[in-house]
């Protein structure tokens, strides 16, 4: 296996660098500003059985230390998702995630069906942590909805590896990962953006429209690796489990933490809003960094942080 390459689910990739849902377009756009070979996968845009026009503007806000966002899972829909990008992802030689959302366990498994018949999405990835919806929440306030929702996605899938998308958890034990795992996920991906608002303070009024919305970027960075850390080290499976680690990268360094601390994958979000290049110098930095370790491969610096087990206070 090449120095790079990373298997997520039975999936080999070339590197360990994803671009996360909702930063890549609809998925295929990216590829046209970034140079081949330094995503190992793209994530789509998350996909609704309906199209969604999200939340009206201002729904992006720039912060000293990330981003707010209440974009609202805008998206074609899946019936125009089907015809007008998937042919386009057969054109393309990288990899690609599908990510599902939806109102209901109903909506994630018509959505999940329909992907799992799509050659070029060799991973479906549950979008189940979306805070700027309305009920984008609903199957985090409770482990046993949890479970019982991706047991039903994992039930429609025949042959397409499952990611469940998490929210930060400082619960002892994290039962939500626990539940995803128990529900029957192939892998995790976490952390999805965290609830926060900020107001103008001349007009008093919120800065987005839709009052609050998802914290992101620089600010969510060290949580994210406080929580695949104690995932991998105290949750039944996680040692095991590939998690895709998401909050914050902008630098190699900020990967390294994670790939330390036990994530097989490193998602891009916030940072390809700034500038995609980033993504290509974070990639360059962790060739090096592997090189510097003396390793086989990027595969045996996974989890190898030297710590006691780590929970939540």
């Amino acid at each position: 296996m090449p120095r790079m390459a990373v298997t997520l689910a039975g999936v080999e990739l070339p590197g360990p660098l994803v671009a996360a849902a909702g930063a890549a377009g609809n998925g295929p756009e990216i590829l046209e500003v970034v140079p081949r070979g330094t995503f190992g996968a793209v994530t789509t845009k998350s996909i609704t059985p309906e199209p969604r026009a999200g939340h009206p503007p201002w729904r992006l806000v720039e912060l000293p230390t990330g981003m707010l966002n209440a974009v609202g899972l805008a998206n074609p829909g899946l019936e125009q998702f089907m015809e007008s990008v998937v042919p386009r992802l057969a054109q393309s030689d990288a990899t690609f995630i599908g990510s599902i959302a939806g109102h209901s366990i109903e909506d994630y498994v018509e959505v999940a069906k329909a992907f799992d018949s799509v050659e070029h999405l060799p991973l479906v990835e549950a979008n189940m942590s979306c805070p700027n919806t309305g009920t984008g929440r609903q199957f985090t306030d409770e482990p046993a909805a949890m479970r019982d929702a991706v047991q039903a996605i994992k039930s429609s899938l025949e042959q397409t590896p499952l990611f469940v998308k998490l929210p930060l958890e400082t619960t002892s034990g994290y039962p939500l990962a626990q539940a995803a795992i128990d529900g029957g996920a192939d892998g995790l991906t976490f952390l999805n953006t965290i609830p926060a608002m900020a107001i103008d303070v001349d007009t008093r009024r919120p800065r987005l429209a839709n009052t609050s919305g998802g914290l992101s970027g620089p600010a969510i960075h060290h949580l994210a690796v406080r929580m695949i850390a104690g995932v991998r080290q105290t949750v039944t499976g996680g040692e095991s489990l590939p998690i895709i680690g998401l909050g914050g990268v902008t630098r190699w360094e900020h990967a390294a933490e994670m790939i330390l601390a036990g994530a097989t994958g490193i998602g891009l979000a916030t940072a390809l809003y700034v500038d995609p290049r980033i993504a290509r110098r974070v990639h360059r930095g962790l060739e090096r960094w592997v090189r510097a370790q003396g390793v086989g491969s990027l595969s045996d610096l996974v989890g190898a942080v030297e710590s006691d087990p780590i929970e939540p206070d």
